[in-house]
């Protein structure tokens, strides 16, 4: 599918990143579709933002470290604010590959669908496909997600996402705060959003460590299945009216 000339933002929420975040952007700028882009820097103590607004890009600030969440709704609500038709989620620890960005953004475009996830296990499609510990936990989120709502994401951890505008305003009023991508599924699915997975290569961080280690990772499922079981009793914020 080819991509229609739209209004396309690509947020990349970045943490100290400093040693990412360039490589990061200039992978960006390279790719085969014309995009604006937004680093949303969530506190960090290194130069990350010095380093993304020395390449010109658009620099949001947090006042600290607010989480993952919190960064990734910044960048909904300045889409939302901008009047973006499309959004682009990219890590800003170099892990996604931007030269998939406008096979992700294509069901969008075309209207196929309103959320695309980016899956390193749909295919075999080579790449890192994380630890052996974070494997099985991806597979737990695949199989809760799939009992509670029907919705089969093989990649339920991915933060590799493309976003129509209504997905853009469910998300800017809410998003979930800590480990969100598994709930935020649920949510998207929730406001009857389509939700579509396509293959795409992820690739191991050159620099930096990740936040979720070691015991992060006990308590990560188990917050975020807490999340999702109350996500199911509530109605979602929005739910029918984006």
């Amino acid at each position: 599918m080819e991509v229609i000339n739209q209004h396309i933002l690509v947020i990349v929420p970045a943490l100290n990143e400093s040693g990412n975040i360039s490589r990061t952007i200039e992978e960006i700028r390279n790719n085969s579709v014309k995009v604006d882009i937004l680093v949303v820097d969530d506190g960090s103590v290194d130069n990350t933002a010095a380093c993304a607004r020395n390449l010109g890009v658009r620099v949001v600030s947090l006042p600290f470290n607010l989480g993952i969440g919190a960064a990734v709704q910044t960048g909904f609500q300045y889409a939302q604010n901008h009047g973006y038709a499309i959004a682009v989620q990219v890590d800003g620890d170099g892990q996604h590959d931007a030269s998939f960005l406008e096979k992700l953004i294509a069901p969008i475009s075309s209207h196929a669908a309103d959320m695309v996830v980016g899956s390193r296990f749909l295919e075999n499609t080579g790449g890192f496909k994380s630890s052996f510990g974070r494997r099985l936990g991806i597979q737990f989120f695949v199989y809760l997600i799939n009992a509670l709502t029907g919705v089969k994401i093989k990649d339920p951890t991915s933060g590799f996402r493309a976003y129509n505008k209504k997905m853009i305003a469910l998300f800017a009023a809410y998003y979930p705060h800590d480990f969100p991508e598994p709930e935020a599924i649920v949510v998207a699915h929730q406001a009857r959003g389509c939700i579509l997975e396509l293959p795409v290569v992820m690739r191991k961080r050159k620099a930096g460590s990740s936040s979720i280690r070691y015991f992060k990772t006990v308590y990560y499922m188990a917050k975020v299945t807490l999340a999702i079981l109350l996500r199911m009793i509530q109605v979602s914020p929005g739910a029918g009216k984006v």
